[in-house]
């Protein structure tokens, strides 16, 4: 079954409103036997295929981060390589691929965050987003640096708040004892870190070359 006629067949199912179809679906089954409970479902679609329907959408959509990423970086490609830059290596599958960093051409590293910002409590995407960060300023290299967004007004307003580095790398022991070591005891806050490095790292808004707004 292919995914477009998976979908045609949950969209008939769900109507204008998931919600008001399943509330008219629970009052009309209430008092039928058999055979029209078989014919409700008839009406409905809900035959042999709708499952299969239902699961081919979920195997899809369980994957749909890793699809974001991937497409998202190759579509950016032809908006940020440079006259006579040329790919070394991407990554475009989630987990450890063996290649450190999202992309890598012969004048730059990147990092990719996919992430629609919200403004709100984003513990968990900001200790990410710093772990990238972190990679790519401490990266010894010749080439440019890069951490593609999409939209950069809370990621800076993120770098440049108060948050303790000993919070955001709560995951990330290994990577705050080798900031201690480094720089020592002055360094406790996003802000230090990142006002110390900002000029190493270019943090671009993705969204003009993938074809949406911020």
């Amino acid at each position: 079954m292919t995914i477009d006629k998976a979908l045609r067949a949950l969209e008939a199912f769900q109507g204008d409103s998931l919600t008001e179809s399943l509330s008219d679906i629970e009052s009309r089954i209430i008092g039928l036997g058999v055979g029209d409970v078989g014919e409700l479902c008839a009406a409905q679609g809900i035959d042999e295929t709708f499952m299969d329907s239902a699961i081919a959408v979920k195997r899809v959509a369980g994957q749909i981060n890793v699809i974001i990423h991937a497409a998202g970086i190759l579509r950016s490609l032809p908006g940020i390589i440079e006259p006579g830059e040329k790919v070394e290596s991407v990554s475009l599958g989630a987990g450890n691929t063996g290649r450190q960093f999202d992309l890598e051409t012969n004048m730059r590293v990147a990092e990719y965050k996919f992430i629609d910002w919200q403004g709100g409590p984003e513990s968990i995407r900001q200790n990410g987003i710093f772990k990238d960060f972190f990679e790519l300023a401490e990266y010894e290299t010749h080439k440019k640096k890069y951490l593609y967004v999409v939209g950069t007004e809370y990621p800076l307003k993120f770098f440049s708040g108060g948050r303790a580095l000993t919070s955001v790398l709560s995951r990330y022991p290994k990577i705050l004892e080798r900031i201690q070591e480094k720089y020592g005891d002055s360094i406790t806050k996003v802000r230090d870190y990142y006002e110390m490095k900002k000029r190493e790292v270019t943090i671009c808004d993705v969204t003009p070359y993938i074809g949406r707004n911020a």
